[in-house]
């Protein structure tokens, strides 16, 4: 068996540390979180030389060891706790070329915690472009460690990294400078102290508040001899270490690293004033944003709807193949359809996390944040709100997760509180089906009705977000005098490996992560429209053949048989005159009695089949409920659908599909279904304009997921706040939805 060993990978954002690991990993790698906090953990296995495996772990991002983040406080625990599984036998810092002097601080900390460590300079394919020259063999010699010089972009200098890995027991864990020097008195009291502890790694635990060293702190404060020092103190004491580390830095470039300047200036600075102006910038953004959601549409028509015609099929060769009985119908009508009403939707959120990773991968993300501040301000909000309203685009969960990094209690909870209302990818679902039934072909500009509906719909949930904002600003008194700070990266290619790791992996989270859930909604809600109590559910058969008798069918069901057996018969006359058949007068009355036939025989069907849906155990569920949502112009069928989906949004197309397809012979996809559902009440479509726009509005204010809930409160560690956002999102939701649709219908 190889040996195995572990390599911490850490870095600066924006270094290129994810390019780095995802070479290193290639698709052997997982996300996780961290035990006991959702701090997400990227961790996997690569080969290297010797017969040597490593196990990778990808640490947060952070600039420094003087931690001001939970993220960031993940790192240094894991870097001070030998007793972790994770500690690293080596650590791999990543930096950027182009920004060697800054990303050479967090570099000198770790090296002084005595952990052997390997630089690695990024993107040194930009260094020609850039007018950079580096000394490697000299800066290894100041440094006292191995370099590995990369680009991810051109794929070079990985097989070197591997090298220096499976090599690291030849570079010394030496420290790069002595921090006793800031203030020999104190660091000489707390050596004397705690003789047995690391003077730096003793120094951390102090300024971080980190608890899982042998270190006592009751210990300092009984000791006469040692003076306690505040917070204000201890951080003048770490922005001396700050300036001291430069120092060392800035003696070791001045013989290593060479720049012309000449070369180096230019075309960003001409593109960040474009790209950041206070009325063109925000034009570009919307502009993209709007060719992205007309991709989406255009893009992913094709392939959704061969997927939602393989389920369809797939249910129908069930039924065909399979013999009758409770497993094939559990199959067909409950567990495919389920799992179909999501699946479908797979091209269309690949689609949505593919351009998101090309703004993120390229730099433009950065320039949207930074712009999007000037709109945040009047709002009370933290410009490092920012980052978590648009990432709340693809999940709420990491996007509240990322409010850890506002250090204001009030701004960062308030950003928590309305992170919510931004669309993210569950909501897609809901929105593309809804859209596709209510509204019309047709383009304006150039762009489609329906791609401008979706775009309104994010514009709507953002602007609710930063409206909430401001009431929740006024209520909480905030007063913040924080500052905000951003780093503009360089702008780049997208690389397309990272692109498609990061399609893959979120794509691969939504499916299964929704999978797991819809999964068994879909068994329960199939076996609640499949099983009833009452006389009228077990004798549908014979009730709904004598109110046919009596009374005919539906006028729905009525209607639709005269216009296809019209048009069926127009068909016949028109083949006749053209010579196409030819069969007699009586043939044809014949052979459209025998249509007749057929199709009464399906009718009679679908009307059995909703006779016993409307008194099977889900039927009275949604029939109790109906009443509440009545008023928004929803049936029970939709009523039920809502409240399955407070497990998660996506769960409402799926419910959907597994309640329309209980009972259900024929091979139609969902969005049929959807379309051939009839409000008995108006005898017209159940999805028209009005109940479709109240459904996209309340799905646009609801909370409905309960997942984001838990997160809410662990964030918060109360159930104050979730569940006065939880009441408040779904009040509002309902009375948005009901005035929507008394007024449109």
């Amino acid at each position: 068996m190889s040996k195995q060993i572990n390599v911490a990978l850490i870095g600066n954002p924006n270094t290129g540390k994810t390019s780095v690991f995802n070479q290193l990993t290639g698709l052997k790698q997982k996300v996780g979180n961290y035990p006991g906090i959702t701090v997400e953990k990227k961790e996997g296995i690569c080969k290297l030389p010797r017969g040597l495996k490593a196990h990778i772990l990808d640490l947060p991002g952070t600039y420094s060891l003087n931690t001001t983040s939970l993220d960031e406080s993940v790192a240094v625990e894991l870097l001070l706790n030998k007793n972790d599984k994770d500690h690293p036998d080596v650590a791999v810092v990543i930096s950027d070329v182009e920004n060697l002097k800054r990303n050479l601080l967090l570099f000198t900390q770790i090296k002084d915690l005595n952990i052997p460590t390997i630089l690695v300079i990024n993107m040194s394919d930009r260094m020609s472009r850039k007018g950079i020259t580096i000394d490697i063999p000299l800066l290894e010699e100041k440094l006292n460690t191995k370099i590995a010089l990369m680009s991810t972009r051109k794929g070079l200098g990985l097989d070197r990294l591997k090298e220096l890995i499976a090599e690291y027991g030849t570079i010394k864990a030496e420290k790069s400078l002595d921090i006793s020097v800031i203030e020999p008195e104190y660091f000489q009291k707390l050596k004397k102290t705690f003789p047995k502890e690391d003077l730096y790694k003793l120094w951390l635990v102090i300024t971080q508040d980190v608890n899982f060293m042998p270190v006592e702190k009751k210990r300092i404060n009984e000791d006469a001899s040692f003076s306690i020092k505040t917070k204000s103190e201890l951080k003048r004491l770490q922005q001396k270490e700050t300036i001291l580390r430069y120092q060392y830095i800035n003696g070791v470039l001045k013989e290593t690293y060479k720049v012309d300047t000449a070369a180096a200036k230019g075309f960003r600075a001409s593109l960040d004033r474009i790209l950041t102006h206070k009325v063109f910038g925000y034009l570009i953004f919307f502009m993209i944003l709007l060719l992205i959601f007309q991709a989406i549409y255009s893009w992913s028509e094709l392939p959704m709807d061969f997927i939602d015609e393989l389920f369809a099929s797939a249910s129908e060769w069930i039924k065909n193949t399979l013999p009758p009985g409770m497993l094939t119908d559990l199959l067909a009508e409950g567990i495919l359809a389920g799992i179909g009403g999501v699946v479908i939707f797979i091209p269309q959120i690949a689609f949505l996390f593919f351009f998101i990773s090309l703004l993120e991968e390229s730099g433009y993300m950065s320039r949207v944040v930074f712009l999007m501040d000037r709109v945040m301000k009047p709002f009370g909000l933290s410009g490092k709100s920012v980052v978590p309203l648009i990432s709340g685009t693809a999940c709420a969960i990491p996007a509240i997760m990322a409010t850890r990094t506002i250090e204001s209690w009030k701004e960062r909870l308030i950003t928590i509180l309305v992170t919510p209302f931004t669309t993210c990818s569950a909501r897609l679902p809901i929105y593309l089906i809804i859209i596709a039934l209510i509204i019309p072909e047709g383009t304006f500009l150039g762009l489609g009705y329906k791609p401008l509906t979706l775009m309104l719909l994010y514009l709507i949930g953002f602007g609710a977000a930063i409206l909430s904002a401001m009431v929740l600003n006024k209520i909480l008194q905030i007063r913040s005098r924080q500052f905000f700070v951003i780093e503009m990266p360089n702008y780049k290619l997208p690389l397309g490996k990272n692109v498609a790791y990061t399609v893959w992996e979120k794509t691969k989270s939504f499916v299964l992560g929704a999978g797991k859930i819809i999964l068994a909604i879909s068994i329960v809600l199939w076996f609640l429209g499949s099983n009833g109590f009452s006389e009228d559910f077990h004798k549908a058969d014979e009730i709904v053949a004598e109110r046919i008798e009596t009374q005919g069918l539906t006028r729905y069901n009525q209607e639709n048989l005269a216009t296809t057996l019209a048009n069926y018969k127009s068909s016949l006359n028109d083949s006749v005159s053209a010579g196409i058949y030819n069969i007699s007068e009586k043939a044809i009355t014949d052979s459209v009695r025998v249509k007749e036939e057929l199709l009464f025989q399906n009718a009679l069907h679908q009307e059995i089949a909703s006779h016993k849906l409307e008194n099977s155990y889900i039927g009275l569920m949604g029939k109790a409920i109906e009443p509440v949502v009545r008023p928004l112009g929803y049936d029970w069928k939709i009523g039920i659908a809502v409240l399955t989906s407070f497990a998660a949004r996506e769960v409402f197309v799926g419910t959907l599909a597994t309640i329309y397809s209980v009972g259900s012979d024929e091979e139609e996809t969902i969005k049929n279904r959807m379309a051939a559902e009839i409000n008995p009440a108006t005898g017209k479509p159940l999805f028209n304009l009005a109940s479709g726009i109240s459904l996209l509005l309340f799905y646009a204010f609801a909370m409905q997921c309960m997942s984001t809930l838990a997160i809410v409160k662990r964030e918060t560690n109360t159930w104050k706040w979730p569940a006065l956002q939880l009441v408040f999102m779904s009040a509002f939701a309902y009375i948005i939805a009901l005035v929507a649709y008394q007024f449109l219908k």
